[in-house]
């Protein structure tokens, strides 16, 4: 059998940085995502809707097809929804929750068993700084705080069988996503508030996911990664 990456949401900005990333580490790459990768060729893709269960469980009886083994699995796919919390809606507020949350949960159903079975698994989830708390951001930061969750939960759970989960919360990353939660006027001064002085890119994500995916990392699990230009720390109360 061959081993594979799954990446979810790897069609563009920080998943796509990841699927090249680990593509460049020596990982063959499949890659899920609603929207056709910008980079065809980084590995196998499947199009598919992460807020349908049906579409994901079609999804993944797809990669884990054909004599493919999955070794290792980023769950990056996410959308934000910018609302006060008297203007959330509950529509918006399931579909936040499947995408980030929900797909996480049915993806790893799908692989833990075979992980088990191999005793070897490296699981990195997507959260965001957001899960410590962020105005205007209701329904994205219940996502991402559950997210923390569930990553300490599953590393409790399969330490034993050599399986590493482990997640990364990045800060203000120079994405689509973060271009919708701002306005224009407000980019620019958002920017000024980074302590390292700069957005951070794609990449800065991506170099974190290697570690974590690294077969010595053995030793690390249940960890929560804030890569976020020092605005943790510098400007833990700036939201």
């Amino acid at each position: 059998m061959t081993d594979y990456t799954l990446v979810t949401g790897a069609a563009r900005n920080i998943g796509r940085a990841i699927a090249t990333r680990l593509k460049a580490d020596g990982q063959n790459i499949l890659m899920l995502d609603v929207l056709d990768p910008e980079d065809p060729s980084l590995g196998e893709f499947r199009r598919t809707d992460l807020s349908s269960s049906t579409d994901t469980a079609q999804a993944m009886a797809w990669a884990m097809g054909d004599d493919r083994r999955i070794t290792r699995v980023v769950n990056c796919a996410g959308i934000v929804s910018t609302d006060k919390i008297e203007d959330v809606s509950s529509e918006d507020f399931d579909r936040v929750m499947a995408i980030n949350v929900r797909s996480y949960v049915e993806v790893m159903r799908a692989v833990t068993p075979a992980m088990k079975t191999q005793g070897f698994g490296r699981v990195v989830n997507i959260a965001s700084r957001a899960a410590l708390g962020y105005s205007n951001l209701t329904s994205y930061a219940a996502s991402k705080a559950a997210v923390v969750g569930l990553t300490r939960t599953w590393a409790s759970e399969l330490a034993r069988h050599g399986i590493t989960v482990n997640a990364i919360g990045p800060g203000p990353i120079e994405t689509d996503m973060l271009r919708a939660a701002q306005s224009a006027e407000s980019f620019e001064a958002y920017r000024k508030t980074v302590p390292v002085g700069r957005f951070g890119r794609p990449e800065d994500i991506a170099n974190g996911v290697s570690f974590f995916l690294d077969d010595r990392s053995s030793f690390v699990t249940g960890q929560v990664l804030f890569i976020c230009g020092g605005m943790t720390v510098g400007n833990a109360g700036v939201v």
